[in-house]
């Protein structure tokens, strides 16, 4: 079932009004009944595979807290759910070249494309932290594997995330009260910002950014520059869109998310940034990788922290993908957070001779070129790919005339420039905000219009892209 659908949002309205006329004991097991349902939609083998998946979990999670082989079994969980990833996603990746440099004639991608493994990033990750917490006495293991089911499978989050803390979704099982008139207006307010930041902003950037990567041969440096300033955007409103859409439909159902996006565009470096975007997953590898590694080399003192960023921010880079791409994704954005450590002081002392909203304006400006550049490893199809694009700045030409690219740019550009404005002045100018809030919270039919409109322009352009960019991974 497409998210960007008329389906799902009725799905899920219905599923809401069912909910709360259910007793609160059998709420559960019914949010499992329609997650499960959800995920048979794309593929009845990846159900199968998720139920045998979670099982598993629930099962060594159990083990842990009793066992004494807690770090043998730990082990044990922990590898089989790294290699149940690496089979599936990155078998072309990792074991296939091993198969053929040993002469073997064998081929396991066949059951990535038998189960269909969407949300596996996602569940995956989700699993290992829930087995670290245990491990490390941070949370006892869940007994009722309905809820821990419904942690792993949660449909609106199950595609692409946020990625949840066991620690933060379960305890909320204890809570799930009944019917809330405010969570369910602002849960359907959340969800239909998200509809219109995808379909509205992001299916309309999107087809500037496609056009280049698909035929990049074709294509200029002033072609280039131009995807380098779109692509943030288009990646942004496409997932934070997603993001919005889970958080304010699981709201509707008493259940909330973390936050996965906290204006990442004011960000003044990356390290900032990274604090800002996809919230959810670089928390996860800064607490579970980064932490853990620089424990672990605690010895060898200042240059475990140097190491520890190198391997997190090249682990983030490969759960993207598998690909030399992703890879120097990771490592760009691992030579960044190095740099901005390094030189702190340096730089400090260079901006002294700014004056202070010449130093902000400065930092963000170079953060958001920075990241567009970054992003050439991630759109692109490959390396090769990659390479060709930065080859292009050679040759300043501007080929990117079509008018089904350039109006449909306009026209979303003009609407993702409204939210920017918008974030800016939630951070630095409170005052405006607030007039706009009460102005908001007095005219009844302000809002009323506004929602209307709102929907009308969102069914009236659902015959555009369903995907979003990150249920690839």
């Amino acid at each position: 079932m497409d998210v960007i659908s008329i389906y799902f949002p009725l799905f899920t309205i219905i599923s809401v009004f069912l909910y709360y006329f259910l007793k609160p004991k059998y709420r559960i097991p019914f949010l499992v009944l329609l997650s499960f349902a959800f995920i048979s939609t794309f593929s009845v083998s990846l159900l199968i595979y998720v139920l045998g998946f979670s099982i598993i979990n629930y099962y060594i999670g159990i083990k842990l807290a009793s066992t004494h082989y807690k770090k043998a079994l730990f082990a044990c969980g922990l590898l089989f759910n790294i290699l149940q990833i690496i089979v599936l996603k990155y078998y072309n990746f990792t074991i296939s070249p091993i198969f053929e440099l040993l002469g073997l004639d064998l081929d396991f991608s066949i059951l990535s494309r038998i189960i269909v493994p969407i949300g596996i990033s996602y569940f995956t990750l989700q699993a290992i932290g829930y087995l670290i917490n245990i491990k490390m006495g941070w949370e006892k293991p869940e007994q009722s594997i309905f809820r821990l089911f419904l942690y792993f499978v949660f449909f609106p989050k199950f595609i692409s995330g946020p990625i949840e803390r066991s620690n933060h979704f379960l305890p909320q099982m204890d809570n799930l009260s009944g019917f809330n008139k405010e969570d369910v207006i602002i849960g359907l307010r959340i969800a239909l910002l998200g509809f219109f930041k995808k379909v509205i902003i992001a299916n309309h950037l999107g087809p500037a950014v496609n056009s280049f990567y698909q035929s990049v041969d074709s294509f200029g440096g002033v072609d280039m520059l131009l995807v380098l300033l779109v692509q943030p955007l288009y990646l942004y409103f496409d997932f934070s869109g997603y993001t919005d859409i889970a958080i304010g439909l699981s709201r509707t159902f008493g259940i909330k998310l973390v936050p996965n996006f906290n204006k990442p565009f004011i960000a003044e470096n990356m390290t900032n940034f990274w604090k800002r975007f996809h919230m959810s997953l670089s928390s996860w590898f800064n607490d579970y990788v980064f932490m853990q590694i620089s424990f672990k080399l605690r010895r060898i003192k200042a240059h475990s922290t140097t190491i520890a960023v190198f391997i997190t921010w090249v682990l983030f880079g490969i759960w993207h993908g598998a690909g030399w791409n992703f890879m120097i994704l990771g490592l760009i954005q691992a030579l960044a957070i190095f740099y901005e450590f390094k030189t702190k002081k340096a730089r400090t002392h260079f901006f002294s001779k700014y004056l202070p909203k010449q130093k902000v304006i400065l930092g963000r400006l170079f953060t958001y070129l920075f990241y567009g550049f970054s992003l050439i490893f991630f759109f692109a199809g490959d390396l090769s790919v990659s390479l060709k694009a930065l080859s292009s700045m050679n040759n300043l030409s501007f080929q990117l005339r079509d008018q089904t690219v350039i109006t449909p740019l306009i026209f979303g550009l003009s609407f993702a420039i409204v939210f920017l404005l918008y974030e800016y002045l939630q951070n630095s100018n409170k005052k405006i905000i607030t007039v706009i809030t009460n102005l908001w919270n007095r005219k009844r039919l302000l809002r009323i219009i506004v929602y209307y409109l709102t929907v009308f322009m969102i069914i009236s352009q659902l015959s555009g892209n369903t995907s979003f960019i990150y249920e690839m991974f």
